[in-house]
């Protein structure tokens, strides 16, 4: 199957970043310790309206298509996503250091297409900062001799993006990484794609880094929310996942793919509504795409500080 360049959407990491930038020290990891690659596509204007989202897409995909779309019109129109855009860009650079960004798609829009040279030059001018890998993370939780403690980290938040179809889907480091943190009281926030991590949670890694089912898995029992199948199509149709001439499939839809590993899902029958659910009782909260990021990363915060 040919492949696409994917990456994650910033908009669903920055308010957090925003929210927690002056009272926690943030650690960056990924599965394998690579650094993450951005997706373009996630600097497009829609996707920062938050609870805006429908009523600014559907005006946004009218707009795209017509012939005489003119950009500067478009800013000025929404000039406050553009202010925020580069509020949140301001935070990566605050934050991430260089990262690779993904090519634009054919059908990438046409303002954020016109930004990408900008923000390729200013997050390659960065200097590159380390992430670490979730199974180094693992060895010095269980070394007596480390500081390092899942104990002392107050949550743990993942943002979407296609990456995470990848790199979450049944990954038995992850799952490891997921039960520790739930048993050490970190509260847990996945957000549009990133829930597809708790696909791993059926398995852990022992000692010796061997995996084993996990018999009674205690993520189960939450009702979770994520991108669906309805809404991913209409990217893969329409949007700018779209490859003409089409028809555009991912290997998988992320609904379906928990609902095969055993979770209840809840999903959005118009896209760009606002999903949140909470779990305190498992010290979880999941997002059904960037349009609940504010509420999310509020509901972060409400958590912490009851």
């Amino acid at each position: 199957m040919p492949s696409i360049p994917i990456g994650f959407f910033h908009v669903e990491l920055a308010q957090v970043l925003a929210e927690f930038e002056n009272d926690y020290t943030f650690t960056f990891a990924t599965p394998d310790g690579e650094v993450p690659q951005i997706d373009t596509n996630g600097f497009s204007l829609p996707w920062h309206a938050t609870d805006r989202m429908t009523d600014v897409y559907a005006d946004s995909v009218q707009q795209f298509t017509d012939p005489n779309f003119n950009i500067d019109a478009y800013r000025h129109k929404y000039a406050g996503l553009v202010e925020r855009r580069e509020r949140e860009l301001q935070l990566l650079e605050r934050h991430l250091g260089q990262l690779p960004i993904t090519d634009p798609l054919p059908c990438t829009d046409a303002e954020v297409l016109a930004f990408r040279p900008e923000l390729v030059r200013r997050v390659q001018a960065l200097q590159p900062k380390p992430y670490a890998s979730l199974p180094e993370l693992i060895r010095r939780h269980r070394d007596p001799s480390d500081s390092f403690s899942f104990a002392d980290f107050d949550f743990i938040h993942a943002p979407g993006g296609h990456a995470p179809m990848v790199d979450f889907h049944k990954n038995r480091w992850l799952g490891e990484v997921l039960h520790l943190a739930r048993e050490n009281g970190v509260y847990i926030s996945l957000i549009c794609h990133a829930p597809i991590a708790l696909t791993s949670t059926n398995w852990r890694v022992d000692q010796n880094g061997t995996p084993y089912g996990v018999q009674d898995n205690a993520f189960l029992s939450a009702e979770v929310t994520t991108v669906g199948r309805e809404g991913e199509t209409g990217m893969l149709d329409q949007g700018y996942v779209h490859i003409p001439p089409g028809p555009t499939r991912l290997e998988y839809f992320v609904d379906e793919g928990l609902r095969e590993a055993g979770f209840t899902v809840k999903t959005a029958a118009i896209p760009t509504s606002l999903i949140l659910l909470p779990n305190p009782q498992i010290g979880l909260v999941t997002g059904n795409g960037p349009q609940t990021i504010d509420i999310q990363a509020t509901n972060i915060r409400a958590t912490l500080t009851t």
